[in-house]
């Protein structure tokens, strides 16, 4: 009991009873066509529909889960019944600037001309029979009569039948609104009765804002990598990243950070997947091991750590091929800029291939009893095989050797004995062979397209540990050295980011473009270390130095163009065909020399006329 006299109890008391709490994805829904986001198409024509009077008899929405299919229903249904109480608005508008007549009933479903039934638990003949006598009345207090129908296609074959005749001569004041995320099981008699749009996913970089924007209305502070990180796992779903936002601020009770979402999400981090992205294509398989043992060690899935890596892997393919690619502010700084890098260095070849292998692993890790060991396994193939030749290289490799299948032994002065997979072509390196510190590897042969184990020896002979260290003679055995080593990012600095100015036996004198990265030099030195046997002093020179290797091949092959270019055989080709030009130039290898002593072979029958 309280006084008489009392003064009432303000709205923020303790005694006041509190609103509930309403979840990110309902508190903001839209409710106009301007609150949409992602959707231009669709409101763009829907406005011109409106304003010229096209209105059709029933549309049909279609998308992924979340994208606003219900909520685009529910706006159309106020855009046809838009009134004010001054009866200003005499039609059917876009333009609602204030809540009219109709417009709070039917954003809450509760208006009686509004009726939306979910086709997933009335799916039967007698609930569309229902809608089919219901239609032929004239709305109570809207202008038209709007059936909302969701998740449409799980209606029965007879329930679709029965809506055919309803569907195709509706009474004016009906309006037909279906949404499923399933467009290939409506019956075509359906579609081509309705208007139908498709909502697309909406881009990452739009959720973003969009997200920021609630968050800033929320007064929750948000680091914009964990909106990044919130944004590419809704997959452009609006609903889900919502979702997702609610309950990063619920997990992280103040400040969101980037660490709390990851962990919230069970993601690895994005900068230890680029390390481990790196020491694959270093072929380290070492310190790939180290740290991925590190990411599980903290609680990071084995499948996530794959799939997050393959998703780097795609991200550097885009940007490889769309340069453009890098500016999505949905990745982080450090994201774009290290696939700027790896996509300048890396061929295709090698990241179509990573790609792949991949995919059949996080299959196989997703299946295995022991996912750990199951995901090492596949980091061991990638970094083994990723520049395996590919078949037409390996029979190019074998017309070379003179008929012999190319041997793949293991590159030595690695921190764990791996197979190298150089096997190329004749390389541009002294004839001295390259000896392993370490215990020697299997030995493999390509053979059918495969590899197959020829020899195992568990420990070194006496005569490699006798061996001399490798000896280089010019800076482009160097080079040829650690393509030899599979260490493709290194030969790829060597070749585009370092000017030589001096090369002698143990000592490297080199200047550096603006693009080199500050551990090259220090990572060189050790490198060169492990792969000759020998100390190796690299020295960065303040003076010029010469071109880059890739200036010097660029320069040659312009030098090969325009002496082709200035060939008058050439120039009277160019001369007749108007618009043609010199795209390469090839030196063809001389043909071997006939020998009498040779064997003739038979001509091959499947060349012979009789076939034709």
């Amino acid at each position: 009991m309280t006084d008489a006299g009392a003064p009432p109890l303000p709205p923020d008391s303790a005694d006041a009873p509190a609103k509930p709490y309403r979840v990110l994805a309902r508190k903001y829904r839209p409710s106009s066509f301007a609150d949409l986001i992602g959707q231009e198409a669709v409101v763009r024509t829907v406005s011109n529909a409106f304003e010229t009077g096209r209105i059709p008899q029933a549309w049909i929405l279609t998308g992924v889960r979340g994208v606003g299919k219900t909520t685009t229903a529910r706006i159309l249904a106020r855009a046809l019944n838009y009134e004010l109480p001054d009866g200003s608005v005499k039609g059917p508008t876009i333009h609602m600037p204030v809540l009219g007549t109709h417009c709070q009933a039917i954003m809450e479903s509760r208006h009686m001309d509004i009726l939306e039934m979910d086709a997933a638990s009335h799916t039967g003949v007698d609930d569309v029979r229902q809608i089919n006598d219901s239609v032929r009345y004239a709305p109570a207090s809207a202008r038209y009569k709007v059936y909302i129908i969701d998740e449409v296609h799980m209606l029965s074959t007879a329930a679709f039948n029965a809506f055919l005749k309803t569907l195709e001569e509706p009474p004016e004041h009906a309006k037909f609104v279906f949404a499923t995320t399933e467009i290939r099981k409506v019956p075509v008699t359906v579609l081509s009765r309705c208007q139908r749009f498709d909502l697309r996913r909406v881009e990452a970089d739009v959720l973003m804002k969009h997200l920021a924007g609630i968050a800033t209305k929320e007064g929750v502070t948000i680091e914009p990598e964990a909106l990044g990180i919130i944004a590419r796992a809704a997959e452009g779903s609006v609903r889900d990243s919502l979702s997702l936002l609610d309950q990063a601020i619920a997990h992280s009770a103040g400040e969101v950070r980037a660490d709390d979402v990851r962990q919230m999400l069970g993601l690895a981090d994005r900068t230890r997947v680029i390390d481990l992205f790196h020491h694959l294509a270093s072929g380290d398989i070492a310190a790939a091991f180290k740290e991925f043992r590190e990411q599980y060690d903290v609680g990071a899935d084995p499948v996530v750590v794959l799939s997050d890596l393959a998703e780097f892997v795609n991200f550097v393919t885009r940007v490889k091929v769309v340069p453009a690619t890098a500016d999505n502010v949905a990745f982080s700084e450090t994201e774009r800029l290290r696939a700027r890098d790896f996509a300048t260095k890396l061929s295709m070849r090698v990241l179509s291939r990573m790609w792949q292998m991949l995919l059949k692993g996080i299959a196989e890790t997703q299946g295995a009893t022991r996912p750990a060991a199951a995901a090492e396994m596949v980091l061991v193939r990638i970094a083994y095989a990723a520049d395996l030749p590919t078949p037409d290289e390996a029979i190019r490799m074998i017309d070379q050797n003179g008929g012999g299948a190319p041997v793949v032994t293991n590159g030595g002065g690695r921190s764990a004995p791996a197979p190298s997979m150089s096997a190329a072509a004749p390389p541009v390196m002294s004839s001295a062979p390259i000896q392993a510190p370490r215990a020697q590897g299997p030995t493999l042969a390509a053979v059918g397209g495969g590899m197959r184990p020829q020899a195992m020896a568990s420990q070194p002979s006496p005569a490699s540990q006798d061996q001399p260290a490798l000896r280089l003679a010019s800076f482009q055995e160097l080079v040829a050295l650690a393509g030899k080593n599979r260490d493709l990012i290194t030969k790829s600095a060597l070749e585009m980011d370092v000017r030589l100015v001096r090369f002698e036996e143990g000592r490297l004198e080199i200047a550096l473009e603006r693009t080199a990265q500050r551990s090259l030099v220090s990572d060189l030195g050790r490198k060169l270390e492990d792969w000759t046997g020998r100390r190796w002093t690299v020295i960065v020179s303040n003076e010029q130095g010469q071109p880059t290797l890739r200036e010097q091949n660029l320069r040659a092959k312009n030098e090969r163009e325009a002496a082709a270019e200035a060939d008058p055989r050439v120039q009277e080709i160019l001369a007749r065909f108007p618009g043609t030009k010199v795209v390469e130039v090839r030196r063809l290898a001389p043909e071997p020399p006939e020998s009498d002593a040779s064997p003739v072979e038979p001509p091959d029958e499947s060349d012979s006329d009789e076939d034709f």
